[in-house]
């Protein structure tokens, strides 16, 4: 046999391989989705853990300590005081 004689049977598309491409590409979307809803749901069982240990986020603790070192500097301005680092 050539290899002429081989090339138009290695064109051709085989349904089986499509089946199995389509059913692999499927899987992969499946398995994203499946992901990404497992997270979800770990991200709303933590943020439940937390408000009941009352704990807050990391921006809002940033945010509380800024205030109260501002709220300190003031203090320290109306005692006549320079303002602690």
């Amino acid at each position: 046999m050539s290899a002429a004689r081989l090339e138009p049977d290695m064109q051709t598309q085989n349904p089986f391989l499509d089946e199995i491409a389509k059913l692999t590409t499927a899987a992969m979307g499946m398995a994203q989705a499946a992901g990404d809803e497992a997270k979800a749901a770990f991200r709303a069982q933590a943020d439940r853990a937390a408000a009941e240990l009352d704990l807050i986020r990391r921006e809002e603790f940033e945010a509380l300590k800024a205030e109260v070192a501002a709220l300190r500097s003031e203090l320290a301005a109306l005692r006549g005081q320079a303002p602690e680092a």
